[in-house]
């Protein structure tokens, strides 16, 4: 009996064994082949403008990786899918890659609106997503444990406008403008509760319609509330370039400080005159912000390199985008160097939580288990709107 027990046991250890080098294999397999991202992008329709310079970036990023082996032996592949600014579309296909692809990451969507509806799917799916969306609500680390914030905040944004307007204008008597979008509408709202927060009551608050086609209304009533500085916060240039034309053509010298969108370039060909640009600010990026008539060495250098992909000898849209799009790629390639190679969430997630000074070309990101936002303050700054060149701008005075 004692034999046939010893016998037994010695089966039971065998088969345990034999269990334990299957699951290994079988683990290890599942890390072979390609890292599969998925790249949720509005490469057209009214958001595409962004959306095509990062994926510019993207591309770049998988391109340069792979040629240089893969990593960890493991080549990148990108699949892409244009949501055309659709959250509709953007949350099909989400799924699509999430559930049919079984991709091990997704960078995007591109606008915030779009990644509100998709951020829930990809958390139940365990899915690590690179959240380029600015809304604050997006990266709450225990609703959504995988999605991890590569660009600033919206808050990031109207705070650094803020503290120019207050602190470097010396401009108290604020005009807060938004738009009727859902992105507009909060902006507007926050932007007033953080003025107030300083001790500041706009003069003038008003939500603009962004198709409407004059504002010359709404201008007159901020400068009939005596404000001496107008803040705008709307992604829509063409909205921004009204509101720029009607100060212009009431021959009002007001400062204008606020989105980023000010700075878009298709501004300059719906502008009445070119000078109605001038005295003109907002949120930007040290990363593409010139100092003494250079740019960041990793600015540079990024754009040394993909200049001839772009096929331009000066770059004609906001470099910001493609620099994001870049560290995006790179981000997830320092994830899967640190793992050895693995893309299990859990993994994936414990290393981006442990990540500080992760030095990209857009910012340096440093994320934690109670923040997943890695963008720091001290990476913004405000531009002078139309100082544009070969993708980036001055710094305001």
């Amino acid at each position: 009996m004692r034999h046939f027990f010893r016998k037994f046991t010695l089966a039971v250890q065998g088969a345990a064994t034999l269990a334990l080098v299957l699951g290994v294999a079988t683990a290890q397999a599942k890390e072979e082949g390609p890292i599969k991202i998925g790249w949720l992008s509005s490469l057209t329709g009214p958001l595409s403008s962004a959306a095509i310079a990062e994926n510019a970036g993207v591309q770049f990023a998988v391109d340069q990786i792979n040629k240089a082996g893969g990593v960890e032996g493991r080549k990148l592949e990108l699949i892409t899918r244009d949501t055309v600014g659709d959250p509709t579309k953007a949350v099909n296909f989400a799924k699509e890659l999430a559930f049919s692809e079984k991709v091990a990451f997704i960078i995007g969507p591109v606008n915030s609106g779009e990644s509100l509806a998709t951020v829930p799917i990809l958390t139940r799916a365990k899915i690590p997503n690179l959240i380029i969306g600015t809304v604050d609500e997006l990266t709450d680390p225990k609703k959504y444990p995988y999605a991890f914030r590569v660009i600033n905040t919206n808050e990031q944004w109207i705070s650094s406008a803020n503290r120019y307007a207050i602190e470097k204008l010396n401009h108290k008597k604020i005009a807060v403008i938004g738009d009727t979008t859902g992105y507009g509408a909060s902006s507007a709202k926050r932007a007033a509760q953080l003025l107030e927060k300083d001790g500041i009551k706009p003069v003038y608050s008003v939500l603009i319609d962004p198709n409407k086609t004059s504002v010359d209304d709404e201008i007159k009533k901020a400068r009939e509330a005596g404000a001496d500085v107008l803040m705008p916060w709307s992604a829509s240039t063409g909205l921004l370039a009204r509101i720029l034309n009607a100060r212009g053509d009431m021959q009002w010298d007001v400062p204008i400080v606020g989105h980023p969108a000010l700075m878009g370039s298709p501004i300059r060909d719906l502008l009445n005159k070119p000078q109605y640009w001038d005295n003109t600010f907002a949120a930007g990026y040290v990363s593409t912000t010139y100092k003494d008539g250079k740019l960041p060495e990793a600015t540079q250098k990024l754009m040394d390199e993909i200049r001839p992909a772009l096929g331009t000898e000066k770059i004609n849209f906001t470099f910001w985008w493609v620099a994001l799009g870049y560290d995006t790629v790179k981000i997830i390639e320092h994830v899967v160097k640190t793992t050895g190679g693995s893309t299990d969430p859990e993994e994936v997630k414990k290393v981006l939580e442990g990540t500080k000074d992760f030095k990209g070309a857009y910012a340096t990101y440093t994320w934690s288990p109670e923040s997943h936002n890695g963008f720091p303050d001290d990476a913004m700054v405000l531009n002078l709107a139309n100082t544009f060149d070969d993708g980036s701008f001055q710094i305001a005075p």
